[in-house]
């Protein structure tokens, strides 16, 4: 009997970094109109602001993520609230063989771009650089004053 041949695997292989995209979906929209319809009147024209924040999470199946981009749109004239949009749109990601700090720049950026597409990595570099102040402002908290 002759043996068969068994597939070679390339080195590094099992280990190569993995990326896929499982699921897109919209988790939850909502549309305030608080001041409607007087506010429909208002001459005056609206101050817009854009919050947007992303949240990520292991899921309990092995390698996969979930990652929620939440943008808010408000319009208000003085104090008076015109509108106020929210969506939440969520995606599942297959993600593995990546170290932590590569795990959490794709979660934070290209995770986000995909459900969103723009560039999300000013974003990220500055809530890293907010983590850097907020970790160095509590090690000068905990390190004892200086003794004369």
């Amino acid at each position: 009997m002759s043996e068969q041949p068994q597939p070679q695997v390339q080195p590094g292989a099992a280990e190569q970094p993995v990326f896929g995209i499982e699921k897109v979906y919209l988790k939850d929209m909502s549309l305030e109109l608080p001041n409607a319809p007087q506010v429909f009147f208002e001459q005056s024209p609206p101050q817009i602001e854009v919050t947007m924040h992303n949240e990520a999470a292991r899921m309990t199946q092995e390698g996969l993520y979930n990652v929620t981009l939440t943008v808010t749109v408000t319009a208000k004239v003085q104090e008076r609230t015109v509108f106020l949009v929210e969506v939440a749109q969520g995606g599942i990601f297959q993600i593995r063989n990546l170290q932590q700090s590569e795990l959490e720049a794709v979660l934070g950026t290209l995770c986000p771009n995909t459900l969103l597409p723009m560039s999300f990595d000013a974003i990220y570099q500055q809530r890293l650089q907010q983590m850097q102040a907020e970790q160095q402002a509590a090690a000068a908290a905990a390190s004892p004053p200086p003794t004369h």
